[in-house]
């Protein structure tokens, strides 16, 4: 009788003081530790861009409108397919374009690159006129470029119709896919130099003064580490934000769709990810995996190693979900060198590919003579 009252007695005290400890501002309890955040968006997706791995998602293959986000494959296309020197004439239809705007006028001669940050500071609809133009002869054929060029890259459920987001029925877009747009438009260094400056003067022909382009994205403001991207909104689309950080090397990229409070969406998005989830080393540069055998080589066997880092955002208790796959280039044969490509490493979470690292040859075999390879052979050898 006394030991089962102990037993309830702690019982009931170990759930007090777990309720008392969840009570506490700042003090969390585990479960608590991976609750995803509440926002207001209609679609979102958090992304690490370093690994790939989607944090956070709600219903990240909805199609949804997607306003002035559109610039962002509409920049991508510039610097892809144009040189920023080059000199852009301002066409009639991009002068009256309607919306937000650098005040371009008929006739007037930019180059690409005042063109693009006129585009992504500012938001100028103009501006990605101008630049369809130029880059494709009309808004139309630019638009079925950047479809083209997002099927590409692997955003497969988005439609454009023209470069600046202005509301058209089959302009759409995915939370996922604008993800993966934007995380391409990350990997361009011009594309994050454009997007972080937070002003930019340009000249205005025919004007006492010059052109002042203020960055608008907010997030400069609010978060630690933001690196941009793009606004949007139009009454169909809602509020849109795709939103980037970066901090100790590592990039988020979050993507709110129709979201009444965009801001406050983007960085619970972001602190969820740099406060749930911790960049785990999986694999050491230089470090040894497994003994592979060498056919006609002075060893029989080598060690394979890994020929880099490998990083993985992870939560607390998922190492379980981790696996490997070794692939090797068989039949290895000697002569090898010491750090020579011999394979790779496949790293698996959750029984899907996450990433490869290269496996190195970590010593050097020479190459075993015809007569010690028939001494071998026949069993008399080593």
């Amino acid at each position: 009788m006394t030991r089962r009252f102990i037993i309830i007695f702690f019982s009931i005290c170990l759930l007090f003081t777990c309720t008392l400890l969840s009570a506490v501002p700042g003090v969390k309890t585990a479960a608590a530790k991976t609750a995803p955040p509440e926002i207001s968006a209609e679609a979102a997706i958090l992304l690490d861009w370093n690994s790939g791995r989607i944090l956070y998602a709600r219903n990240p293959h909805l199609p949804k409108y997607m306003a002035s986000t559109t610039k962002i494959m509409t920049a991508i296309i510039a610097l892809e397919r144009g040189k920023m020197d080059e000199e852009v004439i301002t066409s009639p239809r991009a002068a009256n374009t309607g919306g937000s705007s650098i005040w371009l006028e008929e006739g007037e001669k930019k180059t690409l690159e005042e063109l693009v940050y006129g585009l992504m500071l500012r938001s100028g609809n103009d501006a990605a006129v101008a630049i369809s133009e130029h880059i494709s002869g009309s808004v139309e054929s630019f638009a079925e470029l950047m479809t083209r060029r997002a099927r590409e890259l692997g955003a497969k459920n988005t439609s454009f119709r023209n470069p600046h987001g202005l509301h058209d029925p089959e302009h759409y877009t995915t939370a996922y896919d604008l993800s993966v747009i934007a995380a391409h438009a990350m990997g361009l260094k011009e594309f994050r130099n454009i997007i972080s400056t937070p002003s930019k003067t340009i000249s205005w022909p025919g004007h006492p003064w010059s052109r002042y382009l203020y960055n608008q994205n907010k997030l400069f403001d609010l978060y630690e580490g933001a690196e941009g991207i793009k606004t949007g909104w139009t009454t169909p689309a809602g509020r849109c934000f795709v939103g980037s950080a970066e901090r100790n090397g590592r990039r988020l990229i979050s993507v709110v769709l129709n979201a009444p409070q965009m801001w406050e969406d983007t960085v619970a998005l972001l602190d969820y990810g740099y406060n749930y989830f911790t960049n785990r080393n999986l694999v050491t540069d230089g470090q040894f995996l497994k003994s592979v055998a060498v056919a006609d080589g002075m060893q029989k066997k080598i060690k394979a190693v890994a020929g880099g880092n490998y990083y993985y955002p992870m939560q607390p208790l998922e190492e379980a979900k981790v696996s490997y796959r070794f692939v090797l280039n068989e039949p290895l044969k000697a002569p090898l060198k010491k750090g020579e490509r011999i394979g790779e490493l496949e790293v698996y979470f959750e029984d899907e590919l996450a990433g490869v690292v290269d496996l190195l040859a970590g010593d050097e075999v020479q190459r075993l003579s015809l007569w010690s390879r028939i001494k071998r052979y026949f069993g008399r050898g080593e």
